[in-house]
């Protein structure tokens, strides 16, 4: 729910349909107005009824040849309404802002209609909707919150059927945050911009539905899984790498370089839904990783990092349900099968490096491509094959080290779904990637480059909140050229050298 400050600059366009709905919806306070009743029998009985239970101190005057004894009933405790049981006559509008015909003769109502015009006063006329300056709509009351619906007299049964669901959908109590919300404004300070933003921020909690049970424990499994996996390999190191004990006492200098771009490529990662994996397969090779060691460490360090911004999105919303459970499935398929291939490659690795290289360098300019070229298709150009997607970005993503926000984040932009939501939806999804990916590859690979992998952890899971929280306040185009001509750089030399050496 986003409130806004005064946009009475902004242009206004209309569609055919809107244009047909000329009413302009008020609240009319009829307990500070006189209002004139014409008719006291069923007709009358209703629109007094609906008078007095939204304005029960209305000061109402009835003129009706017959009072029904239910309108005697009525009114018996409000002093306030007057009976003149009589014709009507012009006299009766004196003194009078207001008036409701309900009398059952279409000849009286419309020169009852005729007359209180020539006075300029406002008339409802009882089922006459083409007789009415104003119409009656159904009401939805909970405490001081009140809602009219109103179909611009096309069908009173969908109005009473909407009072009906909303009565039933908005719970009780509505009125007591709303009493809540009164008594904050009036402890609120600053300008009317920063009241703004603190309002909307405590009544974001009314448009929040309710959540399913994974929804809601999503963070304790994020969390769970995390220390499971980081104390696994701790210990699985600690019993069978002794160098691991030696690197807490006497700590490697690449753990220091790994830290720093870890937390440099997460940073970046966070802010544009994309490149961690590019930019740290690119940084590995350079520091003479082979291509299996070097998606093991990004995809380990990935899932504590994803898990903390997939938790943050969630927290902010942007996370599309829908979306993560078409995805999910075959993207973990894809990444199991994927790291599975790069970690039994692992001895030729002199000869996968150049194809890794040359595949961060096309990862590289599609980057720098985006960056200048970003277009979204329209809504019914959406990608439909979600699933395929999905297994070929965790296929790719595994099996060279990266690509993940870069192929399906982008596929997803370009194909017209919402950037915020599609970045929300990637970032959770990945950590679940991360996480079996990278099983797999421990699995197959052990505890090599343990120094590289546990600086980039602890990197990027620094960066990972930061990142979240200023997805939307940086420029997405500067950091995108930046990372492509990084990437395209750091892979081309990679293949230079590759190409020097079999010279």
């Amino acid at each position: 729910m986003q409130v806004l400050p005064n946009q009475t600059d902004n242009a206004i366009s209309f569609s055919e349909e809107e244009k047909g709905n000329q009413l302009f919806p008020v609240f009319i306070k009829l307990n500070k107005l006189r209002t004139l009743l014409i008719g006291a029998g069923n007709i009358g009985l209703e629109k007094l009824t609906a008078i007095i239970s939204n304005s029960h101190n209305a000061t109402i005057t009835i003129v009706a040849e017959i009072v029904s004894p239910q309108v005697y009933a009525l009114i018996a405790d409000y002093p306030q309404i007057k009976v003149k049981q009589k014709s009507f006559d012009i006299n009766d509008l004196d003194n009078i802002d207001i008036v409701f015909a309900a009398t059952n003769n279409q000849i009286l109502n419309e020169e009852i209609r005729k007359v209180t015009h020539e006075r300029g006063l406002l008339i409802n006329v009882a089922d006459k909707p083409e007789l009415c300056d104003f119409y009656l709509g159904s009401i939805v009351q909970k405490g001081d919150l009140k809602i009219a619906i109103s179909t611009n007299g096309k069908s009173p049964t969908i109005a009473k059927r909407l009072k009906q669901i909303l009565n039933e959908g908005l719970p009780a109590e509505l009125d007591e945050t709303l009493q809540n919300m009164s008594a904050l404004r009036q402890t609120l300070n600053g300008d009317f911009s920063a009241k703004v933003k603190k309002l909307n921020k405590v009544t974001q909690s009314l448009i929040n539905p309710k959540k399913s049970f994974a929804e809601r424990n999503i963070k304790w499994l994020i969390w769970l899984a995390s220390v499971f996996l980081i104390g696994a390999i701790g210990l699985s190191l600690w019993n069978t790498e002794p160098e691991f004990q030696s690197f807490l006492i006497n700590i490697d200098p690449l753990f220091y370089w790994f830290l720093g771009a870890g937390f440099l490529f997460a940073l970046i990662d966070g802010a544009i839904g994309m490149s961690y994996g590019v930019t740290t397969a690119s940084f590995s090779l350079a520091m003479g990783l082979p291509p299996a060691s070097a998606s093991m460490a990004i995809h380990i360090s990935e899932v504590m990092s994803n898990g903390i911004a997939g938790w943050m999105h969630y927290r902010m919303g942007n996370v599309n349900w829908k979306l993560f459970k078409i995805l999910i499935i075959p993207a973990i398929v894809g990444a199991v099968l994927g790291a599975y291939i790069l970690s039994s490659l692992e001895h030729y690795s002199s000869y996968v490096k150049p194809v890794v290289a040359v595949y961060t360098l096309f990862l590289g300019a599609v980057i720098l491509m985006k960056a200048f070229n970003i277009k979204r298709k329209k809504a019914d150009q959406k990608i439909k094959k979600i699933g395929l997607l999905g297994f070929m970005g965790g296929f790719i993503d595994a099996a060279f080290g990266g690509g993940w926000g870069s192929i399906v984040l982008s596929s997803l932009i370009a194909g017209g779904r919402h950037p915020l939501f599609s970045l929300g939806t990637v970032k959770i999804s990945r950590f679940f990637i991360a996480t079996l990916s990278s099983l797999t590859f421990f699995t197959m690979l052990g505890g090599k480059h343990w120094e590289a992998v546990l600086g980039l952890i602890l990197g990027s899971a620094i960066a990972a909140p930061i990142a979240a929280k200023v997805s939307n306040k940086i420029s997405a185009k500067t950091i995108m050229v930046a990372v492509g001509i990084i990437v395209m750089l750091v892979s081309l030399r990679s293949v230079i050298m590759f190409i020097l050496k079999l010279i």
